[in-house]
């Protein structure tokens, strides 16, 4: 045999290897569109509830924080609505950190005098 007869058998059986071959690239890109298809789906999702945070802080009212007359720190009295655990445990950390009660107001979403019963009990009740 031949040089040339041996390569063009060579190529033949090349190319009828490839067609029994998976190609990978497609899919490469089969998988690339399902990311692409679930990323999107999640940026609705995440933006869709954005929009609804972003319209239920607007209908909150304004507080307005008054400024303490006195320096004393006035006596708690219970909440109308108990507390949960979770911000009582917070509100106790956020003290042990060395915050006021105005910063700790202001960081959960308790008013001073909650915030003031809180500590008053301890974290207890």
């Amino acid at each position: 045999m031949t040089l040339p007869i041996i390569l063009m058998s060579l190529g033949l059986g090349v190319i009828v290897i490839s067609f029994f071959i998976k190609d990978s690239n497609k899919q490469l890109e089969k998988q690339f569109d399902e990311l692409s298809i679930s990323v999107f789906q999640e940026t609705n999702a995440l933006k869709k509830r954005l929009k609804i945070v972003e319209e239920e802080l607007f209908l909150e009212p304004q507080f307005q924080v008054k400024k303490p007359t006195t320096k004393t720190t006035p006596v708690a009295k219970a909440p109308e609505k108990p507390i949960h655990d979770i911000l009582k445990s917070q509100v106790i950390a956020l003290n042990k950190q060395g915050l006021s009660i105005p910063e700790i107001s202001a960081r959960s979403t308790l008013t001073e005098e909650q915030v003031r019963y809180v500590l008053a009990a301890g974290g207890n009740k």
